[in-house]
């Protein structure tokens, strides 16, 4: 049975401080060009920088769909074996130069937001992303499977790691089995 919880608590209070954190970090810059509808659906967390608003979640995921207002609405899950429950948050994203830019602006708690910047992708097929915040202590590796060819994640590793993020404290995050419940 899913629970509705808002494991983004901390997250929010991240961007009140961080109003104005919708920059993009040195040496990263936003996958052009960035085809919205393509980016669309759900993708599997495969490692990331911890923090608190996801920390001992395993399982995690996003799910993005299209707004009426030209938004993305984004749907994060994730699984808490301590409480056996299901953790989600939603939000909504928007584009902050162009739709065609892989550079966004995500917001988990009312008027704020922070960046979701797509700075790697697999142009071809839409099938695994890297995804930087506002600054070099998030990071995100994404793929539309539960998981990553390793010689692949390898690869978008060593790509974090040369722009400057600090891959020795990836988590890599455990997507379970099929006996595992789901959402």
């Amino acid at each position: 049975m899913m629970k509705s919880v808002p494991f983004h608590a901390a997250w929010a209070l991240l961007l009140v401080v961080c109003v104005g954190c919708v920059g993009i970090p040195q040496n990263i810059q936003p996958v052009e060009p960035f085809e919205p509808e393509r980016y669309l659906g759900q993708w599997y967390e495969i490692a990331r920088l911890d923090h608190s608003f996801e920390r001992g979640l395993i399982k995690v995921r996003a799910n993005y769909s299209l707004q009426e207002d030209g938004g993305l609405k984004v749907v994060n899950q994730g699984y808490s074996p301590g409480s056996k429950s299901w953790k989600t948050a939603v939000g909504k994203a928007y584009f902050v130069k162009d739709r065609h830019q892989g550079f966004l602006k995500v917001s988990f708690f009312g008027p704020f937001y922070g960046s979701y910047i797509v700075f790697e992708l697999d142009q071809a097929k839409y099938q695994y992303a890297l995804v930087s915040g506002p600054n070099k202590s998030y990071l995100w590796l994404l793929s539309r499977t539960p998981t990553l060819d390793q010689d692949l994640q390898r690869q978008l590793i060593g790509k974090a790691k040369a722009r400057g993020f600090d891959t020795s404290r990836l988590i890599l995050v455990e997507q379970g089995d099929a006996s595992m419940p789901h959402p």
